[in-house]
């Protein structure tokens, strides 16, 4: 396993619509990646990590949320598709493409997702809490949505500005 190097705001490839995965792919070389993205993941302290925050146009992203009562849940989801979002949840999120910024954004509370396994076998994830959040926030990275376009026009000036700095005093890549 190797660390891939990851993609910063404002990136295209972060704006842009990861391509699906298709059946012939699925193997020896997107199991690398995956592999490859859990340890880039958490080697940089997320819990979940999009193909194209490390600069490959997929619809593919890992994860790895705590479990309030048990082990992590630990997935690897190819082409996701969010069936059903029900419920709201209100917090600070983060993302990896925007390293040291954190802002209140709201997300569906529970969702359940459609996506192919690591063999390219169907599954259905029923999740809520941090798990809806980072499915959300991943399944949108697969989209070419970032984060700051779930914030509130103020609140993404204002993130839009603390980027800004940071690039300006040269702490952002």
């Amino acid at each position: 396993m190797s660390l891939l190097p990851l993609s910063f705001y404002p990136d295209p490839i972060l704006l842009s619509v990861g391509k699906p995965v298709g059946d012939g792919e699925f193997g020896p070389e997107l199991e690398k990646l995956a592999a490859d993205m859990f340890e880039t993941m958490e080697k940089a302290g997320g819990v979940g990590l999009a193909a194209p925050q490390v600069g490959v146009s997929r619809r593919l992203f890992v994860m790895d949320t705590p479990e309030e009562n048990g082990p992590n849940e630990r997935h690897v989801l190819v082409n996701p598709e969010i069936i059903r979002v029900e419920g709201e949840q209100v917090g600070d999120e983060g993302c990896l493409s925007f390293p040291g910024l954190y802002q209140v954004v709201k997300r569906e509370m529970r969702v359940i997702a459609r996506a192919q396994n690591i063999k390219g076998e169907e599954f259905e994830l029923d999740v809520s809490d941090l798990a809806a959040r980072c499915i959300l926030h991943e399944t949108d990275h697969c989209d070419g949505i970032v984060f700051l376009d779930r914030m509130t026009p103020l609140k993404r000036q204002i993130a839009k500005r603390k980027i800004k700095a940071l690039q300006n005093k040269g702490e952002w890549n």
